[in-house]
């Protein structure tokens, strides 16, 4: 792959605060959303045509270095549809689209079961009114259920996103979510006793598939055997979980998961084009904590805390995209601003990511990225809300340590009326009864009902005053 000339240097920046500068625990102090770092977002300002950094795949197309992610579709409530509650807003989802391609976006990825099973399908009717030629469309054989692991269900899931996305071949195809579940035994089960995964090779040689590979989660003994046949596959690229936090330190925020920097040598070794996906940890590296965030802001006061984010995933040359899902125009529009042109990372700033990273980890955050794979829970528990209003409040310091704490009393209050403003009283984490459901569907292995247990007796804690 190629890198094009329109990546530039940083030539201006501040003194970088250097590693041994992480600041350590959070001190708990008052529950504000003004104690939120303060971000520098762009306002509706279109952005200039004509500079979005393109990479080379094998084949040498140009791939925009910025990838519209389909997970997240605006729906008619202003809303992301990923969980599925609202219908998509297909004039919205329109009108990103001819953005996003008028401003040199042109790599699309979707999946079957995105926004509840209906992204494919708007993203066809928002795509098919362009030019096949000015859009690569990428999505997933997502046989996630395993009364979809037969050959028959998986053939039927695979030739109906022919249908819905409009097109008679695919740029992008990809085997979705390979360890997760029981690592190698469902991967055995989903792709390879069943032959699919010599059938979309062979669909790849009729040239109904144009680039093959998967998406990773969880299990490395599922990526190193994928890799070992490479030779054998070809595979034409794969997709993986990074950004600055992942990169050294993806075990610390989970013992299952596996550190970017190895997914990617592995793959560079063997020069297999990456796909990045989660390049903001699941929303969580936009809104980071203050002493992570005064870290950034030392370097560059004017860059949004996004932005550090995806220019640290463009950085490494073998990336080929880096997906995004932007459910606001005003997303589309500033990720875009980052990568027209993208502007590589100086050493001095990759070494103050590397400390905010740090400053990261010292936060006991619940590692949820809210991808909604551990939903619908048996009994009506709101997962992924539980634990984002549990990480916000972490966050912005609103957590109260314990009754002596300064404005204790306005925390205990603030927390427990936001908790029942943002999860229905029915769906809270006392809910859980520990049926273990959701775990295996979880990308990120979190013992979930272990979660909800601890957060349950904090709730519990704050209600009855101690």
């Amino acid at each position: 792959m190629e890198i094009k000339d329109n990546c530039l240097n940083r030539r201006a920046f501040l003194r970088a605060i250097g590693g041994g500068a992480a600041i350590s625990a959070l001190a708990f102090a008052g529950c504000n959303k003004d104690k939120v770092a303060p971000e520098t977002q762009p306002e509706s300002a279109d952005v200039a045509s004509g500079k979005m950094t393109y990479r080379k795949n094998l084949k040498g197309e140009n791939i925009s270095i910025l990838g519209y992610g389909c997970m997240r579709l605006p729906t008619i409530t202003g809303e992301s549809a990923r969980d599925g509650k609202d219908e998509i807003d297909q004039e919205m989802v329109n009108k990103q689209v001819d953005y996003a391609i008028a401003h040199g976006v042109n790599y699309f990825d979707t999946s079957p079961s995105y926004c509840q099973g209906q992204s494919e399908h708007a993203m066809g009717i928002a795509l098919s009114r362009h030019s096949r030629d000015k859009y690569y469309i990428a999505t997933k054989l997502s046989n996630f259920v395993e009364s979809t692991w037969s050959r028959e269900a998986s053939l039927k899931i695979y030739n109906n996103s022919f249908k819905e996305l409009q097109v008679d071949y695919i740029d992008y195809m990809l085997l979705h979510g390979i360890g997760m579940g029981e690592g190698m035994e469902t991967l055995n089960r989903r792709y390879l006793e069943n032959g699919i995964l010599d059938f979309l090779i062979k669909e790849r040689e009729a040239g109904r598939i144009r680039n093959l590979g998967f998406s990773y989660h969880g299990d490395i003994k599922c990526f190193d055997y994928l890799l070992s046949r490479h030779q054998e596959i070809k595979w034409d690229f794969v997709q993986i979980q990074m950004n600055y936090v992942d990169w050294k330190h993806a075990k610390q925020v989970n013992p299952r998961n596996t550190n970017a920097e190895y997914l990617y040598t592995e793959l560079d070794k063997r020069n297999i084009p990456v796909v990045i996906m989660e390049p903001l940890l699941g929303g969580r590296l936009a809104n980071i904590n203050n002493q992570s965030a005064a870290i950034l802001k030392r370097i560059d006061p004017s860059a949004s805390i996004a932005s550090w984010a995806f220019r640290f995933a463009g950085y490494y040359p073998k990336v080929l995209t880096v997906l995004s899902g932007m459910t606001y125009m005003e997303h589309l529009k500033e990720n875009i601003q980052t990568y027209s042109p993208l502007i590589q990372l100086s050493s001095n700033e990759l070494e103050s990511l590397e400390a905010a990273a740090l400053t990261i980890l010292d936060f006991p955050l619940v590692q949820c990225n809210t991808c909604q794979y551990c939903m619908p829970c048996p009994y009506g528990l709101d997962i992924p809300n539980i634990f984002s209003h549990y990480n916000k409040c972490l966050n912005d310091g609103s957590l109260p340590a314990n009754a002596q704490s300064e404005n204790y009393k306005k925390l205990r209050k603030a927390f427990l009326v936001g908790y029942d403003r943002t999860v229905p009283k029915l769906r809270q984490a006392n809910h859980c009864i520990a049926c273990n459901h959701c775990i295996p569907h979880c990308p990120q292995n979190i013992d979930i009902p272990k979660e909800m247990q601890r957060i349950d007796k904090f709730v519990e804690t704050l209600k009855q005053n101690v």
